[in-house]
């Protein structure tokens, strides 16, 4: 998605889903300080507020459980209290702040698709681009050519890293889902092991991007670092990532999905360290519609 496009996706067959790939795995202000990453069987072992060196080596994790902002739909200055801050890859990072850089890995973003090598757009039966139902102006991406992609994504990475950014997150790895079975799981999983190599080749942590019931898998199996989900606690898909990923999980809720105040979200026990409350297009915050809501 570019940053004016709406960013949200969301997860159908999670319960089930999870429940399989479970089975088959057996599976304020931030601090200064490094502490080790929770392990997948004791969430619970990442302390509340600091950064943690990632087992991949060099990386290092956004403060567990504090502020941020997701600001796809346009660059500003940070909201109070916000020390992590994700943007658009063709924005700047926010200055003095834990920077996390969004990437559409998976897809193309819209008007983009012609910017990549033809072959690597995947393609149904009668050669016509196969794009996502509910973004028709996004094409999905032949990851079964996983090296190629992950060459062209690859440069956008360093991109990241040079312009100052601590983290990538990178959208849609759940595109198989929309393929009518040309893609499998193991192509996306392929796929994102190779970009998170990447991502921490570069010096930075790599997030997932929603795909809850594929959590366990990505986490152990391509090495995500931390989680990115919208509408998890609108959709009780909250406990799919921190099961994983523990106080690493940064979650954005928006006001038409939302089925209670955003204090009673706030107030249940299982909801992500960090969490707020988005307009769903994402806007400035001079533009009409804005929101921006936090659980402090």
């Amino acid at each position: 998605m570019t940053p004016a496009a709406t960013p949200t996706r969301r997860s159908g067959w999670v319960a089930a889903a999870l429940a399989g790939i479970l089975l088959l795995t057996g599976c304020g202000t931030a601090a200064t300080g490094d502490d080790a990453p929770p392990s997948d069987n004791n969430p619970e072992s990442a302390p509340a507020a600091s950064p943690a060196t990632a087992a991949s080596g060099d990386v290092t994790l956004p403060p567990a459980g504090a502020g941020f902002d997701y600001q796809l739909g346009g660059a500003y200055p940070p909201p109070a209290g916000a020390t992590i801050v994700v943007r658009d890859r063709t924005a700047p990072p926010a200055a003095g702040t834990y920077g996390i850089c969004y990437l559409n890995a998976f897809q193309t973003q819209p008007g983009e698709a012609s910017t990549w090598p033809s072959d690597l757009l995947l393609t149904d039966a009668s050669g016509q681009p196969v794009v996502d139902p509910g973004w028709p102006d996004e094409t999905i991406v032949d990851s079964r050519q996983s090296d190629r992609v992950a060459a062209v994504v690859t440069a956008w990475i360093q991109g990241c890293a040079d312009a100052g950014y601590r983290a990538v997150e990178f959208d849609n790895p759940d595109t198989y889902t929309r393929t009518d079975g040309a893609l499998t799981r193991d192509d996306n999983l392929r796929l994102a092991r190779l970009l998170v190599t990447a991502a921490h080749g570069a010096g930075l942590a790599a997030a997932q991007k929603n795909a809850a019931e594929d959590a366990p898998l990505l986490r152990a199996q391509a090495g995500f670092d931390f989680a990115v989900a919208e509408e998890c606690a609108a959709y009780d898909e909250c406990a799919a990532y921190t099961d994983v990923y523990g106080a690493h999980v940064l979650a954005i809720e928006y006001p038409d999905t939302l089925d209670a105040p955003l204090s009673e979200v706030c107030a249940r026990p299982d909801r992500p360290a960090s969490l707020i409350l988005r307009d769903r297009k994402l806007v400035t915050p001079e533009a009409s519609g804005y929101r921006y809501e936090t659980c402090r």
